[in-house]
């Protein structure tokens, strides 16, 4: 099930890729939108290449884009696909290479599938519920992923530009257990915890949104991973208010939660 809305997830992530290396590769312009996020061609272009692609594919899809105006819409469908087509646009902007671009499918509130492709490492991360999650490498070798089961030395990942003092609190409070803090670009700190490559990851403001956690989340999830709200509660979608207003954290042991 989900497994056909799945391939085509993988393949117009996988054409973006070349269309978005290709300005980013250039000098382009950024302009400063309203909530006052930059954004760039890059993102613009993306985001109607992804959106005519699903919406040709599955016409009776919902859509809710972080580049498009959001109709509502949606909230009258069962399916719905959940994109961000450049997140890390500032990790863009300083040409770090530590942007992705997001796409999750969303059932009935739950996310049931989630494509994450590392333009930059020509990489993607992908899950599909209870099938497990993935990663294809750069030569196109793909491998099942887990988190892995530490609860010392740990490394955390933090926002290369919104980490938040309480969030710097936690590593601070927890130097024993915690001894790497590490910053690191847009979805691919969720990426490397599912990947049994880091720990914990946690995002303490209310600035995030759906298209920012939903392909992450049941990537982390199938990896054997937590991806949720800090009270532990699922994170849930197609919701009218598409902020995740509690913030989220991202774990591989439940017994890394150090919020009190």
């Amino acid at each position: 099930m989900f497994e056909k809305e799945l391939e085509a997830m993988i393949e117009i992530a996988e054409k973006v890729r070349s269309e978005i290396l290709n300005i980013y590769n250039q000098k382009f312009e950024v302009d400063i939108k309203s909530d006052h996020s930059p954004v760039t061609l890059a993102d613009k272009i993306a985001d109607r290449m992804i959106r005519e692609f699903l919406q040709e594919k599955f016409p009776n899809y919902g859509m809710l884009t972080e580049e498009s105006e959001d109709n509502l819409s949606r909230l009258e469908k069962d399916y719905i696909f959940v994109v961000d087509p450049v997140d890390g646009t500032k990790d863009f902007v300083s040409k770090n290479g530590q942007f992705t671009t997001n796409i999750g499918l969303v059932y009935k509130h739950q996310v049931v599938a989630g494509v994450i492709s590392i333009p930059c490492r020509n990489e993607i991360y992908y899950a599909l519920i209870n099938q497990g999650a993935y990663f294809k490498s750069s030569n196109g070798k793909i491998e099942k992923i887990h988190v892995n089961d530490k609860v010392k030395d740990l490394t955390m990942l933090t926002s290369n530009f919104h980490t938040t003092p309480e969030e710097l609190k936690i590593a601070q409070d927890n130097q024993d257990i915690i001894t790497k803090v590490i910053g690191c670009g847009s979805s691919i700190k969720a990426c490397l915890i599912a990947h049994g490559k880091a720990e914990v990851s946690y995002r303490l403001n209310p600035n995030t949104k759906e298209w920012d956690t939903a392909a992450s989340q049941i990537i982390v999830k199938e990896a054997g991973g937590l991806f949720l709200e800090p009270d532990l509660k699922e994170i849930t979608y197609n919701r009218e208010d598409v902020y995740n207003r509690k913030g989220f954290v991202v774990l591989n042991r439940k017994e890394n939660l150090f919020i009190k």
